[in-house]
Formats: structure tokens, sequence, C-alpha cells
């Protein structure tokens, strides 16, 4: 009886043709990121807007079915609503805003997290986390004087990352599979 019951606790597993469609998904993607960068990221951010959109009509919604938080509900609905409507107006500002945005948290991460890496040294981590830490900062710094750099070459950047992580998907769905 015990052992139903852990049993019953533990997530089924991810079918592998699952995986399989992310990961061709992810190789489709990566693939128009490349070859139409503005296209695909401009459309991209418009379905950003549309899950924005919908994401805040069901954050309200879910304040009928339960009502704790419920002013925090609204507020994150009605927040939410109105980033998706502003980026179906205004898809193109609204991708040159979403890749600015990206980028400045790309940058201010890179020097948080030099920062912490320092402090790591500092406190006898040794000298792998201080050089890692100086290069995190350095990243940061360079991402952030030539943003727009960065944003000319981050929807390649991302392109890369899809298919890189498509290819991994899709042997990752034949080795479950097996």
């Amino acid at each position: 009886m015990a052992s139903e019951a852990a049993r019953m606790d533990v997530p089924a597993p991810i079918p592998w043709w699952l995986i399989l469609l992310e990961g061709i998904a992810a190789i489709i993607v990566g693939i128009l990121l490349i070859a139409y960068p503005a296209a695909t990221f401009s459309f991209m951010v418009v379905l950003l807007g549309i899950y924005w959109m919908i994401s805040g009509l069901f954050k309200i919604i879910s304040i009928f079915v339960d009502s704790a938080q419920w002013g925090l509900k609204l507020l994150i609905g009605i927040l939410g609503i109105i980033a998706g409507i502003i980026v179906l107006q205004y898809p193109f500002v609204s991708s040159a805003t979403v890749a600015w945005v990206f980028i400045l948290i790309l940058g201010i991460d890179g020097i948080i997290i030099g920062i912490l890496a320092l402090i790591q040294a500092f406190q006898g981590g040794g000298w792998g986390p201080g050089v890692l830490g100086i290069l995190s900062i350095l990243f940061g710094i360079l991402i952030l004087a030539n943003s727009i750099v960065t944003a000319a070459i981050l929807p390649y950047v991302l392109g890369v990352f899809a298919i890189l992580g498509g290819i991994l998907a899709v042997i990752t769905a034949f080795r479950v599979k097996d």
C-alpha cells in the first residue's frame, strides 16, 4: 500500500516523441533566427505579446477559482493584458525594446555574478572563481557598453543556442526511447 502511494507521487516520464518534437521545433526556430533574424525575432516577440495577454486573462479568471491574493492576481493580470496589447500594437518597437531589456539583464547579471564570484574567491574559493568573476564582470561591461552590437547579434546567438539545444533534445529523445 505504501509503495503504491510512493509511485503516485512520482511524475510520469515525458514521452520520447514529445522531446523529439521539441528538439525539431527548436532546430527550426534556430535556423529561422539565423536565416531571417529580424522577422523571426519580431514574430517571437508577437507570440510573447499574445502569451502575456492570454496569461493575464487567465490570471484574472483564476481569482474566481481561488480568491487568495486576489489583489496581486488582478494586478498581474491587468499588467499582462496591457503588456500584450502594447506588444501587439507596436511589434517593431516592442522587438527592439525586448532585445534591449534582455541585453540589459544579461549585462547586469554578468556583473553581479562576477562580483559574487570574486567574493567567493576572496573567502577562500581559490583562483578559479576569481578569474571567472573578473571575466564575467568584463563581459557584463562589454555587453552594456556595446548594446547596439549585442542587439544586432542577439538573434544569431539565440539561433545557435536553439539549434544546439534542439540537437541535444533529439539525441535525448532517442536515448530515452531505448
